[in-house]
């Protein structure tokens, strides 16, 4: 970070004089992840980084890419900074001189992430002055990895409760924490996924994934456990998908489109003998009424422009905010189909 061109690096204010903070922050570019492209991201002091869309109170435990996540206070000391940069193929995070309460004296972490445009993931450790393993999680997780999971609504057993927003975690990758020392570092390169695939043939017959299904209404290629595993079961997409084939899909289509085409020429040779006898009636009435005011009106306006239609631009309102109420969320590790 220190060689890199002045004005690049960013030492984020709010990060670097707290404890337990976590700032969203835009990519420039689209970083795709599990198949998911980002455009933002969520730095948190504890030395990760949040990936989901939606804050929730267990930020820790899904959804994150962390070099080595722990109860790092950057407000300890002046030295400690959270900083990043972004020069549009990379986005970099590093915590430097950071410090574990109860354990200052033990020196300062200094560790990064980059996000590569290409999805190509690195973890980097300068300074690890205290061995991962000894560090003490009872006030927070200590992890190094990387993790993903999807949000389901689960219908609730009571009648009267609201449905329980359910948050799976459907893949996680754990890196040895005995091999984070001092001047190491770890690279992860992303495989191919089933989201990859815009066509139902390369979907089904691509030799890069496997496990994949097509569902034709929404036009997606999926094995089911992604981030869009809502929409999947919503629209039934496991049960559309089998032993169905691409074929059928386009026989489908083909009929469909042929039914539609028929309907919209006959639906257009009707629209037009209405609006031809609408005519014919219009000017059968101006010819024998010529003084009423309806005629002038409709000649006046035949002589002039349209109107324009302005429309007033209304403020969305949307602001990010946390759910009150009793909590409704929950963990379940996914497994196998």
């Amino acid at each position: 970070m220190n060689d890199v061109r002045h004005g690049q690096v960013r030492v984020h204010g709010i990060l670097s004089n707290s404890y337990k903070q976590a700032v969203r922050v835009a990519l420039s570019f689209d970083f795709p992840f599990y198949g998911h492209y980002l455009r933002q991201i969520t730095i948190a002091t504890g030395g990760f980084i949040f990936t989901g869309d939606i804050t929730h109170r267990m930020l820790t435990a899904t959804q994150y890419i962390a070099p080595l996540m722990a109860n790092f206070d950057p407000s300890y000391s002046k030295e400690s900074t959270v900083q990043y940069l972004d020069n549009g193929e990379v986005f970099v995070v590093q915590w430097e001189r950071v410090r574990l309460p109860g354990k200052e004296s033990v020196g300062g972490f200094t560790f990064q992430v980059a996000l590569y445009k290409t999805g190509t993931i690195t973890f980097s450790y300068r300074d690890i002055p205290l061995s991962v393993d000894a560090i003490s999680s009872a006030e927070h997780p200590v992890k190094a990895g990387l993790s993903d999971a999807f949000m389901v609504m689960s219908p609730s057993s009571h009648s009267a409760d609201l449905p329980q927003q359910m948050i799976y975690e459907y893949h996680r990758v754990e890196i040895d924490i005995a091999k984070v020392t001092n001047y190491s570092a770890v690279e992860f390169t992303p495989l191919p996924t089933c989201l990859l695939h815009k066509s139902c043939e390369l979907c089904l017959s691509s030799s890069q994934t496997s496990g994949c299904s097509w569902c034709h209404v929404l036009q997606r290629c999926s094995d089911g456990m992604d981030r869009h595993r809502q929409e999947w079961l919503d629209y039934a997409c496991s049960e559309e998908s089998q032993d169905a084939t691409c074929e059928d899909y386009s026989r489908d289509s083909s009929s469909k489109s042929a039914g539609l085409a028929n309907t919209g020429v006959i639906a257009g040779i009707a629209a037009a003998l209405v609006l031809l006898l609408a005519l014919i009636l219009v000017a059968l009435y101006i010819n024998y009424h010529p003084s009423t005011a309806s005629p002038l009106y409709l000649i006046q306006r035949r002589k002039s422009y349209w109107p324009s239609l302005k429309f007033q631009k209304q403020d969305s309102g949307y602001t990010e905010v946390e759910g009150g109420g009793s909590e409704k969320d929950s963990i379940v590790e996914a497994g196998p189909c």
